[in-house]
Order: C-alpha cells, then structure tokens, then sequence
C-alpha cells in the first residue's frame, strides 16, 4: 500500500521501542536491570505529594474542559515566576506557550522555523533531532561529537557548520550522555551564533537557536548550569526555550512542558498546536500552576530527588572505573546532570564462550542482555555511528539495592569472553 513520502521513510522512536522490548520481557518474568528508557519507576521516584494533591483537586473541581491553546494565564504566571526565581529569565506569559510535554513544543518550533532544504545543525548524540529534520525535509547538518569533550559540541566544531544554517539545536544537560556546557564554551558558541546572524541582510531568515534544557535543575557534582540568553542577552530575541515539569518532577506521564522565547515565535508555535491539539490537560495546567509557587515544598523536594539520583549514577560510576581498573574493556564519562550515564563497552571481536565472535555492536548489545541481564540504549539510537561502542544509562528505575547486582553480573559477563 502506497502512503506519504514521510509515512514510508520516518523512523519511529528506537528508544521507546527499545524500552518496550524490555519491558515486555520483564512482564513476563525475566529477570533484567532495565536502564533504558529516560522514564521513571514511580514506585521508586514518585511525583511531589503536595503536587499530586493539587493534580486530584484539580480533577475534583471538574476543571477537565479544553484549555486555552497557548495554555492558562496562571501557569504562564506560574512559569514565568519559577524561571525568574530559580534561574534569573525574565519572560512574560506572552512569550510562554504551554504543551503537552516537550515533544510537541520541539516540533512545533521545527514546523515554524524550518522550510525544506533549510540548514538544521546538531550534534549527536542527541535525543530526536534527526528526526524532526526529517519531519521537515530539512537538511541534516551533523557534527559526531567526542568522548574527550564529553560528547558535547564546541564552539570549534560548530563554527563551520553553522553558515547558511537556519537552526541550531542545542541540550544542556544532554540527553543521552549526561554531560553539559561549560559557561566558556557556551559563550563561545553564542558568539558564533551571533556573528554568523551579522552577516545576514534585514529580509533574511536568521539563524535560530533552540535550547533544550529540559534537564537543568538536575546537575551534580558542582555543576552549573548555563543558558544563553542569560550569558549574552543579545541571543533573546533568536533563543527559543523547551522545559518543563517532565524530569525535574519525575512526572513524565503529567505532560506539563514549556517554551519561552520571542512573542512572534510563540504565536506562530500556538498556531500550529492549535491545529495538533497537544496542549496539556487542563486540571495538570491549574495543578502545575499552584505547585510551581510553592517554593519551600519543591526546595524540599529537589534535595532529596537530586540526592538519589545524583547517588545512584556515583555508585554506577564507581563500579564502572573499578571494571576498567581491573581491565575489562569498559569506561564511564563522569555524570554532570540529567538521570543518564554514558558508559562505554568496547566488546567487538571477542569470542563468547560457545565460540561465537561478537562481530557488531549490535552483537555486543544483545550480549549484555542475554549474559549480564543489562538493558542499556546504545548511542547509535541518537544518532550516532552504528559502531559506536558507547552507550546511554538510565537510572530513573534504577533500585538502589540492584546496582551491585547489575555490576556483578556484568562483571561475570565480561569474564566469559575470550
């Protein structure tokens, strides 16, 4: 049967296939330490209970009518409130648009900025980008990024790739590795953006910045976070903001996000989602809207969020440089933010007890599994190199006590090869 062009070539998400897999496994007894999906164990990391409270009182004063498509005046209230505390961005409600999550506010932001054939620069790894140049037939400008610059992209790199371009995307915490921008490498990056935009007549299309920074509140280890328009105010009027309540709530199922940037920009987003439809609910708007002003309570909560998860990608770091240290062919890239570690298994080549040859990557994944029991998505499913032997490690369902068993039976695993 013959459908669209896009229909017969865009991929569907090989992470959420992935973590479906494996969760289809577990379902049906297999025991597996599930790393995969960037997705929380609510048993585990359960939602603020003060919010939750505010989300069933939503519900029980029957505020379950459609919202308004740029979302409700009190949460762009409520969002522009939290962001200035916390952050120091000063945005008005108007230049807040409210969606059902990240997803439809990124690809709303492509759909209003991208033509086909216009120039998309990213780096990969990174969560979805190729496929939204897809969406729009636009042209892939990719950079594969390093280990030694802990697979985040620099300003170095960037700078020829940017010309002629129409949009750059941007994360920070990455999603996959973890990993984030220095305030010097950024600022290096926002003076290209900004030089490169000089060049260009009053009637030409500039180069657009979209900043994923979906991670902020989650860094570790003394990391700071940065952002663009707070490290050279020049980049407001260019920056397009996606955030939201997914990650830093654990509440990836309330889909509450956000994006800030120029009223224009924001009009032209809200259009489009007029047409998808992809607002967030209306009782998780009003819920949100209350939760985001109650400073002490999320205080408390981060620093207990924060101390878990920042604990959980510590001991894994740790038994990963032991594993090194010991000569097994693994290495492990410091966790900076996010709920990811990106963990390297260099396997290609070795010989499996039953004289089986890994030959591919592939072949060293479906090791993992059948062997160490370890569920992890490979970088490839972000872009990058089928080869590559790194991989994306997530902790959100991650049980403290399994982190020594998942080691052990890598370990094990590891042992067998020859």
């Amino acid at each position: 049967m013959k459908l669209s062009h896009l229909a017969e070539t865009l991929i569907g998400s090989e992470i959420v296939k992935l973590g479906n897999e494996i969760k289809d496994r577990i379902r049906n007894g297999e025991r597996i330490y599930n790393f995969t999906i960037g997705d929380f164990d609510s048993s585990v990391f359960p939602i603020p209970q003060e919010f939750e409270a505010e989300i069933v009182e939503a519900y029980k004063n029957h505020y379950t009518t459609y919202p308004p498509a740029e979302g409700i005046l009190e949460l762009r209230q409520s969002v522009a409130a939290f962001i200035k505390e916390r952050e120091g961005l000063d945005y008005k409600p108007s230049e807040i648009l409210i969606a059902s999550g990240g997803r439809p506010l990124i690809y709303s932001l492509y759909r209003a900025i991208v033509d086909k054939a216009d120039k998309v620069v990213y780096a990969v790894p990174s969560w979805n980008n190729n496929h939204y140049v897809h969406f729009n037939e636009g042209q892939h400008i990719v950079l594969e990024t390093r280990p030694e610059n802990n697979f985040m992209p620099t300003a170095d790199e960037l700078i020829p790739l940017i010309r002629g371009a129409n949009l750059l995307a941007l994360c920070s915490p990455l999603n996959p590795a973890g990993t984030t921008f220095s305030k010097e490498e950024l600022e290096k990056i926002c003076d290209a953006v900004i030089a490169e935009n000089k060049t260009r007549g009053e009637h030409e299309k500039k180069l657009f910045l979209m900043y994923d920074q979906m991670y902020w509140t989650l860094t570790f280890s003394g990391t700071q976070h940065y952002n663009p328009v707070s490290l050279r105010p020049e980049m407001r009027d260019i920056t397009v903001f996606v955030d939201g309540i997914s990650k830093v709530f654990a509440s990836t199922g309330v889909r509450v996000g956000w994006a800030m940037g120029p009223e224009i920009i924001m009009n032209k987003m809200k259009a489009i989602l007029s047409h998808v439809g992809a607002w967030a609910p209306m009782a998780e708007q009003k819920a949100t809207a209350k939760y985001l002003l109650q400073t002490d309570h999320i205080n408390k909560y981060l620093a207990h969020f924060k101390s878990e998860i920042g604990y959980r990608l510590e001991k894994i770091y740790d038994g990963f440089k032991q594993l090194k240290a010991e000569g097994y062919k693994v290495d492990v890239v410091a966790p900076q933010g996010a709920i990811y570690l990106t963990i390297k298994v260099d396997l290609t080549g070795k010989q499996t007890a039953d004289g089986k040859t890994l030959s591919t990557q592939e072949d060293v994944s479906a090791y993992l599994l059948s062997e160490a029991k370890l569920a992890v998505v490979p970088f490839f499913a972000f872009g990058s190199n089928k080869n590559s032997p790194w991989y994306r490690l997530s902790v959100g369902t991650c049980k403290k006590e399994e982190i020594g068993e998942m080691l052990g039976k890598l370990k094990e695993a590891l042992e067998k090869l020859k």
